[in-house]
């Protein structure tokens, strides 16, 4: 016969059992609803910086590329980490590979900002390992005015790149 202590035991091991076993399967689900709601926020976030800058439709294509491009290497990574059959690797790999997404574009975004600041120009870049694409959004086509962005540009990495700027209206 079983006595109220081992009952209570038996009890409460289930419920933490049943807890734990919750808790282990929870996270998945949880990243993958959070996939589809970063989807449609950053969906929205595009459509809300185009209507906000009056730039033209060759930045803005550009911008919309690239923005498309990033959404579905983040999606990618993303099915790597919520996949159960990933190793542990894989999915640190895919977890670095995410956040160098981010910090380029973190640093895409400020280069874009300080070029605006400091030249008075719109301009698109892209980020792509130790080359950086800078398309200026001008109708002037300056050698001494590609100089200097191209020198804005490297003074904000600790390591040499390679700059190219484009001209483009």
């Amino acid at each position: 016969m079983i006595n109220k202590r081992g009952l209570w035991f038996l009890t409460l091991f289930s419920l933490i059992l049943v807890l734990s076993v919750y808790y282990i399967t929870m996270p998945s689900e949880l990243l993958m609803t959070a996939n589809n709601s970063d989807s449609s926020e950053e969906t929205k976030e595009v459509s809300t910086t185009a209507d906000e800058d009056t730039e033209s439709a060759e930045l803005v294509a550009l911008r919309v590329e690239a923005e498309e491009q990033m959404l579905d290497e983040i999606t990618e990574l993303k099915s790597v980490l919520t996949n159960s059959e990933s190793t542990t690797e894989e999915k640190n790999a895919a977890f670095e590979q995410m956040q160098q997404l981010n910090q380029n574009r973190g640093e895409e975004e400020s280069l874009e900002q300080k070029i605006k600041n400091e030249h008075n120009l719109k301009a698109f870049v892209k980020i792509d390992g130790s080359n950086v694409s800078v398309v200026i959004d001008s109708t002037k086509h300056d050698k001494a005015l590609a100089n200097k962005i191209m020198r804005t540009v490297q003074a904000e990495f600790d390591h040499q790149v390679s700059v190219s700027v484009k001209f483009q209206k």
